[in-house]
């Protein structure tokens, strides 16, 4: 299968990223698009998108990228993607990755478990890897380049008859508009999903606390976690059902709530045991103000780009409302409800 390669230049070039590239492509027929206003006949495609960050961030064509993919929101339907960005600090990677996928994704792009192949300034992200390799960090990287190529290219999501859903929220029926919006998709999913709902309110899961790596991985290979509780009694099984999970998330201080944030690092010791690649990440976010994206961010760095979710095209309903009762009488949003429940099914169901 072909690879469509989306690389907006630098001032200077990244001689590192085009050798990644050149490694990573070797024998498969690709063609790089270096014109950020983008050809129209991407739709269907599988992408890499390639963005060198330089120095401080600061990519003029990349910016184009993203203006491209904000104004024409139906641009990508139907691709799936990867993406390899490569920094010259430390800095500024993670954030670009995480804003250009979300702009991708809601031009219709879905994108593999694990992402991101990420080249810091000095590779020290790699060095772990390089060490379980036995090579050396830039070696590490081409061989990630490589493997990421590999998956975009042979991605297929499991569909099933009845899919199971897992549904995981940290909120009260009764004021919560977030949750108005799912028993909304709930609904509309009644009789072609199985759906397990589990609420992590009022200190239900303690956050992760950092145990040694070799206890937490003693721990996931049994299954469990150190600290128990909910986690490893009802939730670490219904991860391990589900064909998806859906994030039900009111935005906290522009940030996802602390039970889900708790959740989101207590899958490292089920991480341990077993990948999530062929599990579809869904989620609906609600401001009260304004920062949806920030948390819709928030949730593809921490269980796509870290703990391999993949992200269906348009995978989040994003909204802002601040009374109880308010996002239900949206301007729109039962057709954005229609919307979001056919992504899942289209994803979901044979």
């Amino acid at each position: 299968m072909s690879l469509t390669v989306i690389y907006p230049h630098i001032d200077g070039g990244c001689p590192r990223l085009d050798e990644v590239l050149a490694h990573a492509l070797t024998d498969i027929p690709h063609r790089i698009i270096t014109d950020m206003a983008l050809p129209s006949d991407l739709r269907g495609q599988r992408l890499l998108f390639a963005i060198p960050v330089g120095k401080f961030g600061i990519n003029p064509a990349y910016q184009q990228l993203l203006l491209t993919l904000r104004s024409q929101p139906d641009l990508l339907a139907g691709c799936t993607a990867g993406l390899i960005v490569d920094g010259e600090v430390e800095l500024y990677t993670k954030s670009t990755a995480t804003e250009l996928t979300l702009a991708a994704n809601l031009a219709g792009c879905a994108f593999v478990g694990r992402p991101l192949v990420e080249g810091t300034g000095s590779l020290a992200n790699l060095r772990v890897q390089a060490d379980n390799l036995g090579c050396t960090p830039e070696q590490a990287y081409r061989t990630a380049a490589l493997k990421l190529v590999q998956r975009v290219r042979s991605y297929s999501p499991v569909r099933k008859t009845r899919p199971e859903v897992l549904v995981l929220h940290a909120s009260s029926h009764h004021i919560s508009n977030t949750l108005d919006l799912w028993d909304s998709v709930a609904q509309r999913l009644a009789g072609r999903c199985t759906i397990t709902e589990i609420g992590l309110r009022n200190g239900t899961v303690f956050d992760c606390s950092g145990c040694p790596y070799t206890m937490c991985l003693h721990f996931g290979e049994q299954g469990g976690c150190f600290y128990g509780s909910v986690m490893q009694d009802e939730v670490y099984p219904a991860v391990r059902r589900a064909d998806a999970i859906v994030m039900v998330c009111p935005n906290y201080n522009d940030a996802i709530s602390a039970n889900l944030t708790a959740f989101v690092n207590r899958l490292t010791a089920l991480f341990r045991q077993t990948r999530f690649y062929d599990k579809a990440l869904f989620a609906i976010v609600v401001s009260g103000y304004s920062g949806g994206d920030i948390v819709t961010r928030q949730l593809i760095g921490g269980l796509n780009m870290n703990k391999s979710f993949h992200l269906p095209g348009r995978f989040a309903l994003i909204e802002t409302a601040n009374a109880p009762g308010e996002a239900r009488l949206l301007p729109g949003v039962e057709t954005r409800l229609d919307a979001f429940t056919q992504t899942i099914l289209h994803t979901l169901c044979e």
